[in-house]
């Protein structure tokens, strides 16, 4: 399922419905392994010397089944796995120069990828056929017809199978086979999930919990519904729940937008949808929670993809800071930067390059940041932003193999995809689209919110009492769209203008023709020549005036008034900190508010601010 899954644990492919025996939980150690439909298929074609094309839906494990089966039931044969959606014209063969060893002078000789020729019996497996160039289909189609490629006999070089797999779906493949004198030579056959072996893998990769249930309620489910609900999607909101995260941070972003598990109408638009429901019940089955978010959500879910070996895509909108503090976050818990790559100037040649080797073979070589045993994360940054496809290609290789041109990479220990919505404040952002196969390969997608990072702090670290300013003014004289409109970005940029002396306008968001970001800053230059204004720090200058404020309100009513509402709001919205700053005035005013008020600064908040508030109530019990 998962390629992480393919590389450590079995990842789950499809077992029949019988791959769970009926009475017990998941299988034992020792129990005999029960052969899916596919399994029986690939040793079938092995023995005949056929070539085998296999057609199923995305997600129900066809890939991953070759990856476990080969190794286990074809001990010493290799399976060499190419990605032909990844392939580009030079991967398989090319023309180059070599020295003859018998008149010593120059001569053009084609020259076959090195993974070909890997000195043992070996399995080809040609994945994602059907999305492949032009190109590549024609040297696929020999292969598979012949079992050539070029002037090159793969029989000779040591190949006893070759299989094409991929999903019929035209909204994934770039083209049909129709081709008779094609489709003579191979043996066809359709899938579905119950012909591999998911359930016994996911059972597996989940012990000790019972999977059974979540099994039930996936076989209850319409078609329609379980082809959105793949095993690998499946397998990822498993992954979320184990890790205590919400579960729909396991099914993908398509276009932008998480996945919905509704059944078609009969205008084929979306039903009823039945996200919550169904989540909520795998939740219950598994005897977990499913929350609706969780404190400090980015720096949670790069921590749980260091530590799981995941791959995670985070969307949200320009200028909120998200790729800064992945790459903070990734910096912490590996002890060195992470790999970093801006897909709008990434080309082919900054990842690999094929080269002839000295055995007479095409190998790549990779770019150096990919050697070495040192652990490694990569921060794939504008990730719907590529220069070119042939870079997306190989790109797609990585993120949904974790391997280039084939080869592992070593010590890969995560790998976080950085994006933007295709639209924000209703102007449509330009961003390739991707399609259901490409988005359920990340194992958690979050939509990120700009209140999700935490970048107020690092503006107050940077730029003292002028952050406090700038903060107040966004967090308190101006509505939702205009805070949607000023990021951290932004604001950045207005304290430096300001303290430039230059006008602030031209710190927000040109639109053209003389037209700026629709957001009044009146109010923000007032503030910064010195308007009496409102904040935390004003009211530690005066706290004892305000004690006497609360004190009033609280004698005439127990909900308190507005100066009770003055204080709460600013406390609400204070940086953590600043709260430490003027923790004992912060003390002595929270005492005075209604208990209700104070207990929800303990909602949502991140696990730090948690502390320090529970350390203040703490004290006032005492």
């Amino acid at each position: 399922m998962t390629t992480e899954a393919r590389q450590t644990d079995p990842s789950p492919g499809g077992t029949p419905a019988t791959g769970i025996p009926a009475t017990g939980g998941p299988p034992a150690d020792d129990a005999p392994v029960e052969v899916s439909r596919l399994e029986s298929f690939i040793d079938a074609m092995i023995d005949m010397g056929q070539t085998g094309q296999i057609f199923g839906e995305h997600g129900i494990g066809k890939t991953a089944t070759f990856f476990t089966h080969i190794a286990r039931a074809h001990p010493g044969t290799d399976l060499v796995y190419v990605p032909a959606a990844n392939l580009t014209p030079d991967d398989l063969l090319v023309n180059a120069p070599v020295r003859d060893t018998h008149t010593g002078e120059l001569v053009l000789r084609q020259l076959v990828m090195s993974r070909l020729k890997p000195e043992s019996p070996f399995v080809l497996l040609i994945d994602d056929s059907l999305q492949a160039g032009d190109t590549i289909q024609s040297q696929l189609m020999q292969v598979a017809c012949n079992w050539t490629l070029g002037e090159h006999d793969l029989r000779a070089l040591g190949c006893v199978g070759v299989f094409l797999t991929d999903n019929e779906s035209l909204s994934e493949t770039s083209a049909r086979r129709s081709d008779l004198a094609l489709l003579d030579r191979m043996v066809t056959m359709r899938i579905t999930a119950n012909d591999t072996s998911w359930r016994r893998h996911l059972a597996a990769k989940y012990r000790p919990w019972d999977l059974r249930p979540v099994f039930s309620l996936w076989a209850s489910l319409s078609p329609a519904l379980r082809e959105l609900l793949s095993p690998r999607t499946l397998d990822h909101v498993l992954a979320n729940a184990k890790e205590g995260f919400p579960l729909r941070w396991g099914l993908p972003l398509v276009d932008g937008e998480r996945l919905r598990l509704a059944e078609p109408g009969a205008d084929g638009r979306p039903g009823q949808n039945r996200t919550a429901e169904i989540l909520d019940r795998i939740a219950d089955s598994l005897g977990v929670p499913n929350p609706a978010t969780v404190p400090d959500p980015v720096r949670q879910v790069v921590r749980a993809a260091l530590r799981n070996r995941w791959t995670v895509l985070l969307q949200g909108p320009p200028g909120c800071g998200k790729t800064e503090l992945v790459r903070e976050t990734v910096r912490e818990g590996l002890g060195r930067e992470a790999l970093y790559f801006s897909l709008p100037v990434t080309n082919v040649e900054d990842l690999c390059a094929p080269v002839p080797s000295a055995d007479g073979t095409l190998d790549n070589l990779l770019s150096v940041n990919f050697t070495g045993s040192e652990p490694k994360a990569i921060v794939w940054d504008e990730y719907n932003r590529p220069k070119d496809k042939a870079a997306f290609a190989k790109l797609m290789e990585i993120t949904q193999e974790w391997s280039l041109a084939g080869r592992r990479i070593e010590n890969l220990r995560a790998q976080i995809a950085v994006q933007n919505p295709p639209y924000h404040l209703g102007r449509k952002l330009l961003v390739a689209r991707n399609n259901i196969a490409q988005a359920t390969r990340f194992t958690a997608s979050l939509e990120v919110r700009p209140e999700d990072i935490p970048a107020n702090e690092w503006l107050l670290a940077r730029y003292g009492r002028d952050a406090e300013t700038v903060l107040d003014w966004w967090k308190h004289d101006i509505d939702d769209d205009g805070r949607a409109w000023i990021t951290k970005r932004t604001l950045e940029r207005l304290i430096k203008l300001h303290r430039r002396g230059l006008p602030l306008e031209m710190a927000t968001v040109y639109l053209g023709d003389g037209e700026y970001a629709p957001v009044p800053l009146t109010a923000l230059i007032d503030r910064l020549k010195g308007r009496p204004v409102t904040g935390l720090r004003e009211l530690a200058r005066d706290a004892d005036a305000w004690e006497s404020r609360l004190r009033r309100a609280a004698e005439d009513s127990d909900e308190g008034g507005n100066d009770t509402d003055v204080v709460h709001q600013i406390l609400a919205n204070a940086e953590l900190s600043q709260l430490k700053k003027h923790k004992a005035v912060v003390a002595r005013l929270v005492a005075l508010l209604p208990a209700k008020l104070r207990a929800t600064y303990l909602v949502g908040a991140s696990e730090q601010q948690q502390r320090f508030w529970t350390g203040v109530f703490v004290g006032l019990r005492r």
